[in-house]
C-alpha cells in the first residue's frame, strides 16, 4: 500500500519507525566519546510524538504528490532535515528542563536528562544535539535520484537557513528568553498578544520550519511554500493552545511530563487568559485556517489529518 493510501495512524506508525531508525543510525555512526553519546541518546530516543519530523516528511509528500512525483522520494529528500529537527527539538527540551529554566524532573515519561546525568552533561548533551543537527543538514542528502546536484545543494542551503532562523534568537531561543523574563519575580505580565508572540517563537517557529524545510527539499514552488507556512503557523498555535489545555486537564502519566506545572509556576497560558472552552474554540479556528491554506494550494497527503490530530490529541 502506498503512503498516500494509508490511514493516519498507520502512516504515523510507519514514519515514526523510520524516523527512530534514522536517528539511531546517525547516533551509532557518531565518533563522539561514549560518555556524551549516551547522554545525547537518552533524551533523543526515549519516546516523543516526533511531530516535527513527521510534519517535514508529510510536507515533502504533499509537494511531491502535487507535482505528480513518487512519494517514495520524500524520505530521501526530507529525512535528514526531519532528524535534524528532532535533534534540535530534543536539545531544547533538555535545556528547558534544567534547574535554571523550568526545573522539571519528568519528560517523555522518564526522569529528565539532568536528573540522570547531572546538569553539566545535560547541558553538553543539548549542545551536542544542536550542533550535530546542523552537521547532518550539511552532509545529507548527498544525492537523490532525479534531482540535479546543484538543485539539491540549493534546496539544502535554503532548508538550513529556514531551520537556523527558527531555532535561533529570533525564533525558539527568543521565545524561551521571553518566557524566562515573564516568569521572573516582579516582571510585568504578558498580555494576550505577548503570549501569542512568545509561543509563535518558542513553539511555532520550529513547527513552521519543519513544514517549510520538508516542502523546500521536495521542490515546492513559492505559492506552495507560502501555503505550507500558513498551514504550519496555524497548526503551531493550535498545538500550543492544546498543550496548555492538557496541562490543566491531563495527568502526568498520560502526558509524559509534569501536569499542572504552568499553573503552579504562574505562567501565562491560553486557558488562563480565555478559559478552557474558549481555548478549544481558538484551536478549532486555527485548524480551519490551516485547512483553508492547504486547500487553496492544492496540498494533500497527510497534512490535513495531522492538523486534526493536533487539535484532538489527549497527550
Amino acid at each position: 500500500m502506498s503512503a498516500a493510501a494509508l490511514d493516519l495512524q498507520s502512516w504515523l506508525d510507519l514514519r515514526c519507525r523510520e524516523v527512530n531508525a534514522a536517528l539511531d543510525a546517525r547516533l551509532t555512526a557518531s565518533a563522539a566519546p561514549a560518555v556524551i553519546l549516551e547522554a545525547m541518546r537518552y533524551p533523543l530516543v526515549g519516546g516523543g510524538k516526533r511531530l516535527r519530523p513527521l510534519l517535514a516528511i508529510a510536507a515533502a509528500e504533499a509537494v511531491l504528490e502535487r507535482h505528480g512525483k513518487a512519494l517514495e522520494a520524500a524520505s530521501a529528500l526530507a529525512m535528514p532535515a526531519a532528524c535534524a529537527l528532532e535533534m534540535i527539538h530534543t536539545y531544547s527540551l533538555v535545556h528547558d528542563d534544567l534547574p535554571a529554566m523550568d526545573n522539571d524532573t519528568l519528560r517523555r515519561g522518564r526522569p529528565t536528562a539532568h536528573v540522570v546525568f547531572g546538569e553539566g552533561l545535560a547541558i553538553l548533551a543539548g549542545d551536542g544535539l544542536l550542533t550535530e543537527a546542523f552537521a547532518l543538514l550539511a552532509r545529507e542528502p548527498d544525492g537523490v535520484p532525479g534531482v540535479p546536484a546543484d538543485t539539491l545543494a540549493r534546496r539544502k542551503l535554503q532548508a538550513v537557513a529556514v531551520i537556523a532562523e527558527a531555532a535561533g534568537a529570533a525564533g525558539m531561543v527568543g521565545g524561551q528568553a521571553i518566557d524566562l523574563e515573564a516568569a521572573a519575580a516582579g516582571a510585568a505580565p504578558l498580555d494576550a498578544q505577548g503570549l501569542r508572540d512568545m509561543h509563535a517563537r518558542k513553539t511555532g517557529a520550529l513547527i513552521r520550519a519543519s513544514v517549510a524545510s520538508g516542502a523546500v527539499m521536495a521542490g515546492a514552488e513559492d505559492a506552495e511554500l507560502h501555503a505550507a507556512v500558513d498551514y504550519a503557523t496555524q497548526i503551531g498555535l493550535a498545538f500550543q493552545i492544546v498543550d496548555d489545555i492538557l496541562d490543566v486537564e491531563g495527568a502526568s502519566a498520560d502526558l509524559g511530563k509534569t501536569a499542572g506545572k504552568d499553573a503552579a509556576a504562574g505562567k501565562p497560558t491560553y486557558p488562563a487568559f480565555f478559559g478552557v472552552e474558549p481555548s478549544r474554540r481558538l484551536a478549532a479556528e486555527c485548524l480551519g485556517r490551516a485547512l483553508d491554506a492547504l486547500c487553496q494550494a492544492g496540498l494533500g497527503g497527510q497534512l490535513a489529518a495531522i492538523g486534526h490530530w493536533v487539535v484532538t490529541r489527549r497527550q
